[in-house]
């Protein structure tokens, strides 16, 4: 079999290159390349080109690296256990929350309105935070860096601001319908709802 490549960049055809000819060229994922078996296709289609991509920080989703629903609990639990030290912390120190105590033998809670309100502040905290650090190099959140996960799209990129809102706003609607992963189960990609309508994977790296 003919091993050589090709590649067309701005119109102009050049080549042949061995594979390691090939990944010295520096070729980006929108580098259209000829493949041995005649087949002109994007560098993001070839799957020899994956270790390649890896080393500069693109991960394609692939059968192998979507990860599953224990991966994306823990993730969410670290997220959960920063945001709510840090809220309730704040809350505390400023006067706007009492923590629960006990009194004459009675456990006393805050007021429900107060609970709400932290509740509101923490949900619009967990949409700031998720979304910002998905635009981040990490491609994701400090519990899915922990547990090595990223937020990707079919190419392997972080996805945009809007997209990452939409999708961290699709997560929210799940944890406050009490019904967080439970579209993973009917998923071929092992997406959320709000994963697919956001193109959106979530993929283990390490």
């Amino acid at each position: 079999m003919n091993n050589e490549y090709y590649t067309l960049e701005d119109g102009i055809q050049s080549g042949p290159y061995s594979f390691d000819e090939l990944v010295a060229r520096d070729i980006d994922i929108h580098t259209q390349i000829l493949t041995p078996t005649n087949e002109w296709v994007y560098a993001s289609e070839l799957p020899e080109l994956y270790d390649y991509f890896e080393t500069k920080g693109i991960y394609f989703p692939t059968e192998d690296n979507l990860a599953g629903a224990g991966w994306r609990i823990l993730a969410f639990f670290i997220d959960y256990i920063i945001l709510f030290l840090i809220i309730e912390g704040t809350a505390v120190k400023l006067g706007f929350l009492t923590l629960p105590t006990i009194t004459n033998g009675q456990f006393i809670m805050p007021p429900p309105d107060t609970v709400l309100l932290i509740q509101g502040v923490f949900y619009a905290t967990y949409l700031v935070y998720n979304t910002l650090f998905e635009l981040t190099g990490w491609k994701g959140s400090i519990g899915k860096k922990i547990c090595g996960l990223r937020v990707v799209d079919a190419n392997g990129q972080k996805i945009g601001f809007i997209r990452s809102a939409g999708r961290n706003l699709g997560s929210i609607l799940s944890l406050v319908l009490l019904v967080p992963y439970l579209s993973m189960l009917f998923s071929e990609y092992k997406q959320q709802w709000y994963d697919n309508l956001a193109n959106a994977y979530i993929i283990k790296t390490n």
